[in-house]
């Protein structure tokens, strides 16, 4: 969009906005007025149940309007829950905090949107006019008597000093020029409060964001906990399952070849088998049950960190500072977070080197990784991020991903404690 198109859409929101927000103004304000006169009759709170749904109504066509020509984006509220009945509509309207909110910002509009057309009035309108003064003061000007009762015109007057004459009129030209020149600008900034009111009152609130993020966490942390069984139980079945099935066959096979009177290398040919199937179950349960929880975090996470960066084909330096131990979902997830990162420098960086840093104070636990590769690494970019970012936020953690081109990525998550 260029500056022209920005600046002719800045002037048609102040245009339009004001209007439509004084219009809306006078319609919510009679509408709960007579809504609280009517209070005491049964008209009164469906006067006012409706009022409401139309504030939130015109509360839509503005935040739409400054969307459209503004680039303001508001998040629409989420529609009512579905209700039984006219009175439980009312009911629910008349409770629903984000329809008090619209009628308060339907409310406030005008007085947020006044110095939009204003500004627009004395930036191009007085601008074009000054600009044109040489031209137009032949044809806009006013007839003033002299004491000495003679006639004179008067187009343009400052403070007693007339700018009808040359070189006066250069003046008045510059600061034509200098208005038109500064009127989008001063236009966007006579909007910016009527922009953050209304993003402010008809956007989503601190609860309605908490909320958000609670149900999205929820949903991420479900559908980590469905992918993990699954996983566990593909493991299980095509692991672990088929090698024990295998060393229950081999024990059968022994029990024949005994009884038939195999020789005993014939026999110690399928216990060793057997015993290699043995071996390589338990090993498999062990990979299984690590990937679940490993057990070197029972020693704490300084320890799990330590044996993570030795089996890692990258040179790892590892620097620990915490005092008291986290809890043991908050470790799991900061040992997780790092055996993903360093999967992911060893996979895509092109490093020879990863540092990760581990620090607690009581109250948050931060971890830190760092590579020197080649960068580029973002959140939904198929680097594992995004998983992370959800295992995170399912305890109210935050990730972190700084990555330019060229590197060095860093990634930062921090945990609370408890």
């Amino acid at each position: 969009m260029t500056a022209v198109t920005r600046s002719f859409k800045a002037l048609l929101h102040a245009l339009l906005a004001f209007p439509l927000a004084l219009v809306g103004m006078l319609l919510v304000v009679a509408g709960l007025l007579a809504g609280g006169a009517l209070s005491v009759t049964a008209l009164g709170p469906w006067l006012i149940a409706a009022t409401l749904r139309g504030a939130g109504a015109l509360a839509s066509v503005q935040r739409a309007l400054a969307g459209r020509l503004l680039g303001v984006r508001v998040e629409d509220p989420p529609p009512l829950p579905p209700v039984g009945g006219p009175f439980a509509w009312r009911r629910a309207v008349l409770a629903d905090r984000r329809a008090r909110r619209a009628a308060g910002w339907v409310c406030l509009a005008p007085l947020l949107a006044l110095p939009g057309p204003a500004v627009a009035v004395g930036g191009y309108v007085y601008g074009l006019l000054f600009l044109l003064h040489p031209l137009l003061r032949h044809v806009n000007h006013t007839t003033v008597r002299t004491p000495d009762g003679g006639e004179r015109r008067v187009s343009l007057e400052v403070f007693g000093a007339q700018l009808d004459t040359w070189p006066r009129w250069l003046a008045v030209v510059a600061v034509g020029a200098l208005l038109l020149a500064a009127a989008p600008r001063l236009v966007r900034l006579a909007l910016r409060p009527y922009e953050r009111v209304l993003r402010s009152l008809l956007g989503p609130g601190a609860a309605d964001r908490r909320i958000r993020a609670l149900e999205e966490t929820r949903a991420r942390a479900v559908e980590d906990a469905a992918a993990t069984l699954r996983r566990i139980e593909r493991d299980l079945h095509d692991g672990t399952q088929a090698r024990l099935v295998g060393l229950g066959m081999h024990l059968t096979m022994i029990r024949e070849l005994v009884a038939g009177g195999a020789p005993d290398e014939q026999v110690l040919a399928v216990v060793e088998t057997a015993r290699n199937n043995a071996k390589q179950a338990v090993a498999d349960l062990r990979v299984l049950v690590k990937g679940i929880h490993p057990p070197v975090l029972d020693q704490g996470l300084d320890a799990a960190l330590a044996t993570l960066a030795a089996d890692s084909p990258l040179r790892v330096e590892v620097r620990v500072g915490i005092g008291e131990r986290p809890s043991p979902a908050v470790e799991s997830i900061a040992y997780f977070c790092a055996a993903e990162l360093l999967a992911n420098a060893a996979k895509h960086s092109g490093a020879d080197a990863v540092e990760i840093e581990a620090v607690g104070d009581g109250e948050a636990l931060s971890v830190v990784v760092r590579d020197e590769g080649c960068g580029g690494a973002a959140v939904g970019a198929g680097s594992g991020l995004t998983g992370l970012r959800g295992r995170v936020g399912a305890v109210d953690g935050m990730l972190q991903c700084d990555s330019p081109a060229g590197g060095p990525t860093v990634v930062r998550v921090v945990l609370p404690y408890r």
